[in-house]
């Protein structure tokens, strides 16, 4: 009989795999508060993959303890099963190790080969950048409009000289303040799980969905981060043409490179210049509370007694 705690996560791990990302994709509160759905989305994947994996390990390891930590001390020492070992246990178990090294061999090899292909468009683009007129960014010779940049340990903004000459100054430097944005924080890094996700897991289309509404709501934040730093009469509008401009040279981005143009283009443009009203505070509370809640859940039932 599979144990109660096995159920509810096996449960959890089925409403984060499809109806929870597909209500939170939908939803419009995010485009509200980039930030807050950014943290909801890292703990829904977070919890889920918990979920699953632990669901599998309580079942497998069921005949060795009352709880995950006394079975897997059992295991580690040597110590024998309690209860009869079926083959529905070693199949849980198999499973749980099949799917463990899976997400992470995949988070893995995601990150490599993302490294590595941006460290090669990085030294390619490093032999043909000249200085820009803008601190911290370089210029490259093309004539459409591209603004972008590549994330890692040596960070590299690139403005396009089509992009100058069409952007006066204060376009332009909202264009870098977005650039600087992702990668002063790390937006690569929030994107990342989610890439192998959809790499892991490409047959559920809640890793589609995942990575998009992602994708998008890093564009909204690096657009928040930007207006905090712009001057001028209407830095919105200012944001948003310059979004516009960038939006024709988008086909010029390198893979695995931020652009300005990346995500949402006409989404953004209109949430820049029909901006809704910030999230209330208390709603804003009960956001980061239920993502705090969904990573306590499966924690909670890992370590307490099985049911």
């Amino acid at each position: 009989m599979l144990p109660a705690t096995a159920a509810l996560l096996a449960v959890l791990a089925a409403l984060l795999a499809w109806p929870v990302p597909a209500l939170l994709a939908r939803a419009r509160w995010p485009g509200r508060d980039p930030l807050v759905a950014l943290l909801c989305w890292q703990a829904v994947g977070l919890a889920g993959g918990l979920s699953i994996i632990g669901a599998l390990l309580v079942h497998g390891l069921a005949p060795w303890g009352h709880s995950l930590p006394e079975a897997v001390w059992a295991v580690v020492h040597g110590g024998g099963a309690t209860e009869a070992v079926r083959g529905d246990h070693w199949v849980a178990l198999t499973l749980a190790g099949v799917l463990a090294f899976e997400l992470v061999g995949v988070l893995l090899l995601s990150w490599a080969r993302i490294a590595r292909t941006r460290r090669r468009h990085r030294e390619l683009l490093e032999l043909v950048v000249q200085p820009a007129p803008e601190p911290d960014a370089r210029l490259l010779e093309h004539p459409a409009p591209v603004a972008f940049c590549i994330p890692g340990a040596r960070p590299l903004l690139v403005l396009s000289s089509g992009m100058v000459a069409e952007l006066d100054g204060d376009q332009l430097a909202a264009v870098v303040a977005h650039e600087r944005a992702h990668l002063g924080e790390h937006h690569h890094l929030l994107l990342l799980p989610f890439v192998a996700w959809k790499a892991a897991l490409p047959v559920l289309p809640a890793a589609e969905r995942a990575y998009g509404a992602v994708r998008e709501l890093v564009e909204m934040r690096a657009d928040d981060v930007a207006l905090g730093s712009l001057r001028g009469a209407a830095p919105r509008r200012t944001l948003a043409e310059a979004i516009v401009a960038a939006a024709g040279g988008s086909g010029g981005v390198p893979a695995g490179a931020l652009s300005v143009a990346g995500a949402a283009v006409r989404a953004r443009v209109v949430r820049l210049l029909e901006p809704a009203d910030p999230l209330p505070p208390v709603a804003r509370a009960a956001a980061l509370a239920a993502a705090v809640l969904l990573l306590l859940v499966p924690t909670i039932l890992l370590l307490l007694p099985a049911l």
